[in-house]
């Protein structure tokens, strides 16, 4: 079975279990179900040998990542939209609302199998497979692997931070023209830049903004907790927002709207980009009448 990801163990790490570490290192596996799952099947390898859940890791171990050799997932139904794709790898526009992966049934990686056509290359994976994460409620652009290679390298670029995304969100209240937030999460540094596209007045919530977001770090949940905690939490945010900013039926305003990367095969850098999201202007554009009507 091909190597999908290596990692080595840095000397600072602190004395951690694999079980719990694997996680850590190997986003692609979606629960630690998932974990136990692929050390039975020993596609997670240490220093080249067979291990366990149990295992202590040391530094300077070198931990692989095999290709699965599990049956590949029941696919669910869903039309996704395609934005890019050749033979290593493809970028999707997530829909709102369903999970990138998880031990439920209704996932993005199980709708990749009716949606991305498998790669011809020698090292094709057996299915497509997600590189990063976005939120659940979170929209936009979603980048996928179709060989071995490409797994790799996109991880390495997200590893080593070349990967530059922007997202969009709608938040409450009036945001300067520009900021940065440095608030941590989960008590690691973490840093997001944002710049106002617009404000509007609303009436339940005196002001709108549109903002673009930049995060410079990639932490769970960054630009939810980022903008909440400077007092502008995004539209829809049941985790941290307030009751009174959620919208029956229209979910989380955040959306990932541009990429800018590196191919993982030809090293093409590739800009790719999608339009706001309709929800989000059609909603400002509602708030813009209703506060002229009652005003």
């Amino acid at each position: 079975m091909p190597v999908l990801k290596t990692h080595i163990v840095p000397s600072n790490t602190e004395e951690i279990r694999l079980y719990d570490y694997v996680q850590q290192i190997f986003p692609i596996i979606p629960s630690r179900k998932g974990v136990k799952k692929a050390i039975a099947r020993e596609e997670i390898l240490v220093d080249g040998n067979k291990t366990s859940t149990g295992h202590w890791i040391r530094a300077g171990q070198k931990i692989e990542l095999l290709e699965s050799s599990a049956n590949p997932p029941k696919e669910y139904h869903l039309k996704l939209e395609i934005v890019y794709e050749d033979e290593f790898m493809a970028v999707i526009n997530k829909p709102a609302g369903i999970p990138v992966s998880g031990n439920q049934f209704r996932t993005i990686q199980n709708a990749l199998i009716g949606n991305i056509k498998l790669s011809k290359e020698k090292d094709a994976i057996r299915w497509p497979k997600p590189v990063h994460r976005l939120d659940g409620p979170t929209s936009g652009l979603l980048i996928i692997a179709k060989t071995a290679k490409a797994l790799v390298r996109l991880g390495q670029q997200f590893e080593q931070k070349e990967i530059k995304k922007k997202y969009v969100a709608i938040v409450m209240g009036k945001t300067q023209e520009r900021g940065i937030v440095d608030t941590a999460v989960d008590g690691l540094n973490s840093l997001s830049e944002y710049e106002t596209f617009k404000t509007i007045e609303s009436l339940k919530s005196k002001h709108l903004s549109l903002v673009e977001l930049s995060p410079k770090t990639g932490r769970t949940h960054q630009l939810r907790i980022h903008l909440s905690s400077i007092g502008f939490p995004i539209l829809g945010d049941k985790l941290y927002g307030d009751e009174g900013e959620i919208l029956m039926g229209k979910g989380l305003f955040l959306a990932a709207i541009e990429l800018e990367l590196n191919h993982p095969i030809t090293n093409e850098q590739l800009l790719i980009k999608i339009d706001v999201p309709y929800k989000f202007n059609a909603l400002l554009e509602r708030e813009v009448k209703r506060w002229k009507k009652y005003n």
